[in-house]
């Protein structure tokens, strides 16, 4: 199904993409964004899934666009080439089930929004982040103008945009970037980890809550009501939810349990 450029594997209900152009430093060329498009589309499809790693070959997650590969052309021809990615990158954000990013080395432009796309960001202490689109006079891509300013919030958004400067894994996981760092022999183990965790919850659950935090920025009070009514109203009708009732009156543990590390 996929190139070379994109290795898939799936273990457990895990399905773990490796971007593998490692001498590249995994620079998102036009075939492997041919790749993730297809992938994510096929994991949609395939409800056997149930989450999703993201990783990069070698000691670096993404350095971005592959600036070798771009040239001189229309205006229109860069709209349809940033239109492109904006299928495949919406349908990950949107993916109804857990996704984790496992930064090592470097997630710089579209890497950093890649990664920024995920539920997760596990990085490693030699992590590097970057959004140095002002510096060849472009703007961010991938998703990036919706994701930064969500995570880190509108005036770090801008400092990171404008100053176009490196930070590491410490700020990222101060100002919310990152959710956890991890050493970097373990930190594709700990992702994981916490996605065959989140494989035992609920998929209705966890599907439906994504959907609503997606939504709830962009969303007034009573439409978020709205939304939550009808949710809980599906989820509690669930098999999941009456197993879990009987567990709490049996005194047995919940099925899903938070990986500690």
């Amino acid at each position: 199904m996929m190139d070379n450029t994109l290795l898939v594997d799936v273990n457990d209900g895990v399905a773990t993409l490796t971007l593998n152009r490692a001498e590249q430093k995994n620079a998102l060329n036009l075939p492997m964004r041919d790749a993730l498009n297809d992938a994510i589309q096929w994991i949609r499809r395939d409800r056997t899934i149930r989450a999703v790693v993201l990783r990069g070959a070698g000691n670096d997650f993404c350095s971005g666009g592959d600036v070798r590969g771009m040239t001189a052309r229309s205006a229109e021809d860069g709209r349809n080439r940033v239109d492109d990615l904006h299928g495949w990158i919406g349908a990950l954000m949107d993916l109804d089930r857990p996704v984790i990013a496992a930064v090592d080395g470097v997630a710089y432009g579209a890497g950093f929004s890649l990664a920024l796309a995920a539920d997760f960001l596990i990085a490693t202490p030699r992590a590097r982040f970057c959004m140095p689109f002002i510096k060849i006079g472009l703007v961010p891509d991938c998703g990036a103008f919706y994701t930064l300013p969500r995570v880190v919030g509108l005036a770090r958004a801008k400092d990171l945009v404008f100053t176009a400067r490196e930070f590491g894994a410490e700020e990222a996981l101060r100002i919310g970037a990152v959710f956890e760092i991890a050493p970097a022999e373990s930190v594709l183990a700990r992702a994981t980890q916490i996605a065959k965790s989140l494989c035992q919850a609920s998929a209705l659950a966890f599907g439906l809550s994504k959907r609503a935090l997606n939504l709830s920025l962009g969303s007034d009070l009573r439409t978020m009501l709205e939304l939550e009514s009808a949710a809980q109203g599906i989820a509690i009708s669930t098999a999941f939810h009456q197993e879990a009732v009987q567990r709490f009156k049996d005194k047995q543990p919940a099925r899903f349990q938070w990986p500690t590390t």
